[in-house]
């Protein structure tokens, strides 16, 4: 989608590592409340949007993957609308 910003698991892992000061290769795929809200925090700081996530959305995010498909569809429907 044209103008939609790019965001790759590469990029939440990084952020991951950044907070837990380790190599991206050592972070594990699960994340807890904390990890989600320095992701959050930095995915809106960096792509200079906000996320509007439901407390369904926050609830349903476990792992990386699970928060990389809830901000793109975020991202993505912001883009939309």
């Amino acid at each position: 989608m044209a103008g939609q910003p790019e965001l790759e698991r590469a990029d939440l892992v990084a952020m991951l590592a950044e907070l837990a000061g380790k190599p991206a290769a050592e972070v594990g795929d699960r994340i807890g409340s904390m990890e989600l809200a320095w992701l959050v925090h930095l995915v809106e700081q960096r792509l200079d949007r906000r996320l509007d996530l439901t407390d369904d959305q926050l609830a349903g995010i476990r792992t990386v993957d699970d928060a990389l498909a809830v901000f793109r569809t975020t991202l993505t429907a912001a883009a939309d609308g």
